[in-house]
């Protein structure tokens, strides 16, 4: 019987503040392209996810304003080492400046 993905919550407890974006990270491959299965300290952590909330947009002291460029569901990589990890209601998610976003997945 084959897994099946729980869906993403559109209630989030959380909203990100301006300039930012909360994450829910992919899981990490568990297995190589060649079948080799993985321990899980030797998996590498995603640097993709799924946006569950979006801060406002980033107005700056000049009065430039950078507006958010993703919408809750889209499908993102960031950085490698953008955004913080938090918790929560026991879920692992980022919070990631939009500088740290570098692509949406289509």
């Amino acid at each position: 019987m084959p897994k099946v993905k729980k869906a993403i919550s559109n209630k989030v407890s959380i909203k990100p503040l301006m300039g930012y974006v909360l994450v829910q990270p992919s899981e990490a491959e568990s297995k190589t392209a060649s079948g080799i299965i993985l321990p899980e300290s030797a998996q590498e952590k995603p640097a993709q996810g799924t946006v569950l909330a979006v801060g406002d947009d980033m107005v700056f002291e000049n009065g430039k304003v950078l507006k958010a460029s993703v919408k809750p569901g889209d499908k993102v990589v960031y950085k490698k080492w953008g955004g913080d990890e938090i918790k929560v209601d026991g879920k692992e998610l980022k919070l990631v400046k939009f500088d740290d976003l570098m692509a949406i997945l289509e």
